[in-house]
């Protein structure tokens, strides 16, 4: 841009060097618009040498092109020397300082022309707006490509890392986390040595977990979705154990929210009537309209009409913390006890119409 509008302003001086006084003037002119634009093309095309500095000089010297039209031209000019030659200026300090520098460049150039003039028509008000509106305009645009830049780096990058995330999960997921699983399991069942081999299995199959997803578990929600599987990994703890897909389970946040909540509810459950050491297990499972919790415990089960008598008397605790939440939401909670143990089974549709409910 800045070849094209210097042939033209060049091109402009040769032609009107009749209203330069003296005639010398025009080639003086000429020859600063010249050396300066090819200056610029050198300087502006290293980054390292794109400073502020730069940017100030360039804004300078277009200002000082308009100032001096005046000396060489006499006051009742009609056209400014450098005419849309400062346009190279204008559009510098719009790239480098976004629409802030664009405005303030445009508004400086354009005082500068409308305040040499002794009469100000309708042609010359329109180039001045231009001047101002063009660099705010360029401005902004620069500073939305260079967002969206960013962005499309940074999505990326996530992409990458959710799949290595996957190529990692296919590898183990199937093999060595259910191995371990199993061993946990088994060693908690069979008590003595088996059971520090379980729990040295159980520390072993949550880091693995956690190097699987690539970060480790916690809960948070990013433009309105959670990862369900962090999420109820935020619950583990000595005694217990969570399970579940090594990839992230996206759902909305408030039926994430209340789906933890029901799980969290049936785990302050499994402490209370079966003892703070007892162990539990948390497994979910994720299918394409719908998720699945199950929530077991390894006690003794609840013993028949204890469930009716509780919420005869107005403790509605598995009524409303559990069943109820999962109800609000389309699903379903199953609950099955016996001798041995109880499980809570939550199955939620994934369908974001029916999460949407409140």
């Amino acid at each position: 841009m800045r070849i094209v509008v210097l042939v033209n302003a060049v091109g402009l001086t040769i032609y009107r060097a009749g209203n330069f006084h003296p005639p010398v003037t025009a080639l003086v002119c000429a020859l600063v618009m010249v050396g300066w634009t090819g200056f610029a093309v050198w300087a502006y095309a290293a980054p390292e040498r794109r400073t502020a500095l730069l940017v100030g000089a360039d804004l300078v010297i277009a200002l000082g092109l308009l100032l001096v039209t005046p000396l060489v031209k006499g006051p009742g000019f009609h056209a400014s020397v450098p005419g849309f030659w400062v346009s190279g200026a204008l559009l510098a300090c719009a790239i480098h300082y976004r629409w802030i520098g664009g405005l303030l460049a445009g508004v400086m150039l354009a005082v500068a022309d409308l305040a040499l003039r002794q009469e100000i028509d309708q042609s010359t008000y329109g180039n001045a707006f231009l001047l101002v509106i063009g660099g705010v305009v360029v401005g902004y645009m620069c500073e939305s490509v260079q967002q969206m830049a960013l962005e499309r780096d940074a999505a990326e990058r996530a992409a990458a890392r959710a799949e290595e995330r996957t190529r990692l999960a296919r590898a183990v997921h199937d093999g060595v986390l259910q191995v371990l699983a199993l061993v946990q399991r088994r060693g908690g069942e069979l008590g003595g040595d088996a059971a520090e081999l379980g729990r040295l299995a159980g520390e072993q199959e949550r880091e693995l977990r956690a190097l699987v997803r690539g970060e480790q578990p916690e809960w948070r929600a990013q433009e309105g979705m959670t990862d369900l599987a962090a999420a109820l990994a935020a619950l583990e703890t000595g005694t217990v154990t969570v399970s579940g897909p090594a990839s992230a389970v996206e759902l909305p946040a408030h039926p994430a929210g209340e789906i933890v909540a029901a799980t969290r509810a049936a785990l302050d459950n499994v402490r209370l009537h079966v003892g703070a050491d007892a162990r539990a297990w948390v497994l979910l499972q994720a299918f394409p309209d719908h998720v699945e919790v199950s929530v077991r415990d390894e006690g003794a089960g609840i013993p028949e009409g204890r469930l009716a008598e509780a919420e005869k008397d107005g403790r509605l605790g598995i009524a409303g913390s559990i069943r109820g939440r999962i109800v609000d939401l389309g699903g379903t909670a199953e609950l099955f006890t016996g001798r041995m143990g109880t499980e809570w089974e939550l199955i939620v549709p994934r369908s974001l119409d029916r999460l949407d409910r409140r």
